[in-house]
């Protein structure tokens, strides 16, 4: 697995987990103010993604191995008094991480996501639909549908440059049919659990959901987690930003995690 690791190394850092279909270039508006206010901050390509390495097999990919590939990594860096920002994908992941690592973390950073029990939408399932008849997704078109902006054609270059044919995108075409669809599936247990832990935290939370997004629409889909969170705060709105508001808004979000924290 690849990973970035900026700043400085004795700061308290950051973890910034990136969902479907991204990597950590999502983060690249983020991490220079990040690091420019003295944070250390990193970034991890999950398995199938970004510079990490993508196993061709369907069945190789789960909740529960993506996970516990993130935890050898960062179990490597023997972090403490982490900042976990997760958003998309890295919600379920990057939460059970931090709540599974509860002693290496002081705060959350929850963005546009969610943790699924088995209910899931109808528009959900329709991407998911999508995602199962076009196995070579076509990543720079989802990533540009789920922006407010229109991206310049060497960022849409970028996010399919990891992706050089079909067969490297089996973890991109494996993550919607991985989305638990009902209480038995595979996944829905563990997310409970982690929703349920996070009933119990009171360290500090911060909630940002963007008010153009109709995956995690605004403010329904973030007051889910400032309700369950003891340590939560009022809901950050970013305006003018949709499903992926770090590429949107990612100064913005800077800002807000440097001021917050």
């Amino acid at each position: 697995m690849h990973y970035l690791d900026e700043g400085d190394a004795a700061a308290e850092p950051i973890v910034c987990f990136h969902g479907e279909p991204s990597w950590s270039y999502l983060y690249r508006k983020m991490l220079p103010p990040l690091v420019a206010a003295g944070r250390r901050v990193i970034c991890p390509d999950l398995a199938g993604f970004g510079r990490s390495d993508k196993p061709t097999d369907f069945g190789w990919y789960s909740y529960d191995r993506h996970t516990a590939h993130v935890s050898v990594v960062l179990g490597g860096l023997d972090l403490r008094e982490a900042t976990v920002v997760v958003q998309d994908w890295g919600g379920p992941i990057g939460l059970r991480w931090a709540t599974e690592n509860a002693e290496r973390v002081a705060r959350l950073v929850i963005m546009n996501t969610g943790l699924f029990s088995g209910r899931v939408s109808k528009g959900f399932m329709a991407w998911r639909d999508f995602a199962e008849k076009n196995p070579d997704l076509p990543v720079g078109f989802v990533v540009q549908g789920g922006t407010a902006t229109e991206l310049p054609g060497e960022v849409v270059d970028a996010y399919e440059a990891p992706f050089p044919n079909p067969e490297s995108k089996a973890g991109a075409a494996t993550f919607p049919l991985l989305v638990p669809t009902a209480e038995d599936a595979p996944g829905a247990a563990e997310m409970k659990r982690v929703a349920d832990e996070l009933t119990r935290w009171e360290k500090p939370a911060l909630v940002a959901f963007s008010d153009s997004d109709p995956v995690f629409p605004y403010p329904k889909s973030g007051q889910v987690f400032v309700d369950a969170i003891p340590g939560a705060g009022e809901q950050l709105r970013i305006e003018g930003a949709a499903h992926f508001l770090q590429e949107d808004r990612g100064e913005r979000i800077a800002e807000a995690i440097i001021d917050w924290s």
